[in-house]
């Protein structure tokens, strides 16, 4: 199919394309040839702009609702709004002082909830951020502590200041002076590693004979092991959904249903968010883009955040497709940067 940008009408044509979205994300109804006349700024007829409007619909970027003889854009023609022909607003110094406001000594799990609710709080769109395993910050200090039944609690204490406590079985008891000499090395050794590092390294040492971890820790194999053992998958924390329900394009009950669903099961959102955190920077997914059929009307705006320059999560919001772009990605895009420069500092606390 001829896009129109490739004639003569290229120019204007993006311009009623621009004039037209603006018009829509404004107030959700459907664009006439003679408001975009008087808005557009451009010295055409009603006639030439009616012409322009069917090559545009051609094209798939508008459409005209059965109820209407005005035209509201398309995902595509979102999508080509948003990756040519938006120009992006500054954060609002109100929201800017919010951000900043950011609890600095809170855990990592509280300081992600934080920076979800306020950006769900300033856009009026359900929050999204993806909270990483323990194993993704490097730890600071292990101690055991023994309990009956030749079970021991392993206390695991992590650079950004979260605490993890773990109940290990063993297949026999040791006694506190086995705990105390394993803690020492291992926090002699690992600290400042993340755990799959330390898991690497630890199957490196015990396959090498008459290394250091063998002469140590001959009756502690198992507690290393079982205390460095891999984690379940990543969490992804939900906020404000009850927003959505204010929004007439996501008020159908069995629309809201499946969206809410989604969030409650959180697989397919954890899915989409995992792709969002190995693309670096700001991931827009318009409609169907998305690939999740419960998302179909919605828009997905996320940008990703880490420490020490690797990614660790993505945070953002979902709302309906019309929403103001313009604002809502720079948004979106300064809170990810804030939540790193709080984790960086958390870090570099520790």
């Amino acid at each position: 199919m001829k896009s129109p940008f490739d004639s003569d009408l290229d120019i204007r044509a993006r311009h009623l394309l621009r004039t037209l979205i603006a018009q829509y994300l404004i107030d959700g109804e459907p664009v006439g040839s003679r408001t975009l006349a008087r808005s557009s700024g451009l010295e055409v007829s009603p006639a030439t702009i009616r012409n322009i409007m069917a090559d545009l619909e051609e094209a798939g970027l508008v459409a005209s609702p059965h109820t209407s003889a005005g035209r509201i854009p398309t995902p595509r023609g979102l999508r080509l709004f948003v990756d040519s022909l938006i120009e992006l607003k500054p954060v609002a110094g109100e929201d800017m002082a919010r951000l900043l406001e950011l609890p600095q000594q809170a855990t990592t799990r509280d300081l992600l909830g934080n920076a979800s609710a306020l950006l769900s709080a300033m856009t009026h769109f359900a929050g999204v951020v993806t909270v990483p395993r323990h194993g993704d910050f490097p730890l600071r200090h292990i101690d055991f502590v023994n309990l009956p039944g030749a079970r021991v609690l392993v206390i695991l204490v992590f650079s950004d200041n979260q605490v993890q406590n773990r109940v290990i079985q063993l297949a026999k008891p040791l006694d506190g002076s086995e705990l105390e000499q394993a803690a020492n090395y291992l926090n002699s050794t690992f600290a400042g590693f993340r755990l799959d590092d330390i898991r690497a390294h630890l199957l490196g040492e015990l396959r090498a004979a008459g290394s250091e971890l063998n002469r140590l820790l001959s009756s502690t194999v198992e507690l290393a092991a079982a205390s460095f053992a891999p984690e379940g998958e990543d969490d992804v924390l939900v906020t404000g959904q009850t927003n959505l329900m204010g929004y007439s394009e996501l008020a159908d009950l069995d629309r809201l249903r499946d969206l809410f669903d989604t969030f409650q099961q959180k697989r397919d959102l954890l899915q989409l968010m995992e792709v969002c955190v190995k693309a670096p920077g700001v991931r827009l997914f318009i409609g169907e883009e998305s690939g999740f059929a419960a998302l179909d009307g919605c828009s997905v705006v996320t940008a990703s955040y880490g420490v020490g320059g690797r990614m660790l999560g993505a945070i953002g919001v979902i709302g309906p497709t019309r929403m103001a772009y313009e604002r809502v990605i720079p948004v979106v895009q300064a809170t990810a940067s804030l939540l790193s420069d709080a984790l960086n500092r958390a870090g570099a606390a520790s």
